[in-house]
């Protein structure tokens, strides 16, 4: 099962998106995309783990800020190699027998590994068609994830148009990945306000 959780800014999604896997499984693997780039970051995930730490659930924490797709990859590949596909979730979000750490995963953020992946392009004057690429990527490696996938990102184009053209193709690239994203998952929430809504089951279809 996929499900896309995104919101703005302090929205509450990533609380939900913690929230929902705490209700439907009993372990689950956090990979956290953000990059300690200066003390107050480095603060902020220092407290995003105490508190995860201090649940009482069983979340493994593993950083991978650029190699998300990878990643996604290697565990598909030992769930499957392990014959546990079958562990964690199933399609209504109920817990099967055999669920492991690596069945269920939470990718917390999709915005903040689209950033680490633009800003390691620096000046190439193709940043934009090599990360349309690596949004290909990783869209397929979750989709091929066998096991749960619940993923947080920004919504970045509700406000106004960034000034700078860096911003403004991120901003383009972000809209881009979260189509993606919320098109492989069986369940999308936009969270505002710290209230989730699921849209999925709301869209209309021409």
């Amino acid at each position: 099962m996929k499900v896309t959780i995104t919101g703005g800014a302090r929205s509450g999604k990533s609380s939900f998106a913690e929230r929902w896997i705490m209700k439907h499984a009993k372990a689950a693997l956090y990979i956290a995309t953000g990059q300690a780039f200066d003390e107050e970051m480095a603060e902020r995930i220092a407290l995003h783990r105490r508190q995860r730490e201090q649940s009482g659930f069983a979340w493994t924490t593993v950083e991978e800020p650029l190699r998300l797709a990878e990643k996604l990859t290697e565990l598909g590949d030992e769930l499957r190699a392990s014959g546990a596909e079958a562990a964690g979730t199933n399609q209504q979000g109920t817990e099967k027998a055999g669920s492991s750490a690596t069945a269920v995963v939470l990718v917390d953020c999709l915005t903040l590994w689209l950033s680490n992946m633009l800003l390691e392009q620096g000046e190439r004057p193709d940043a934009a068609e090599v990360m349309e690429r690596e949004i290909g990527r990783l869209a397929a490696a979750a989709e091929a994830f066998p096991g749960t996938l619940v993923m947080v990102t920004n919504e970045v184009g509700d406000g106004i148009v960034p000034e700078y053209p860096l911003g403004r193709l991120y901003r383009d690239l972000a809209g881009r990945l979260n189509r993606r994203m919320a098109a492989i998952s069986e369940q999308v929430f936009l969270v505002t306000a710290g209230i989730p809504i699921e849209l999925k089951s709301r869209e209309y279809r021409l």
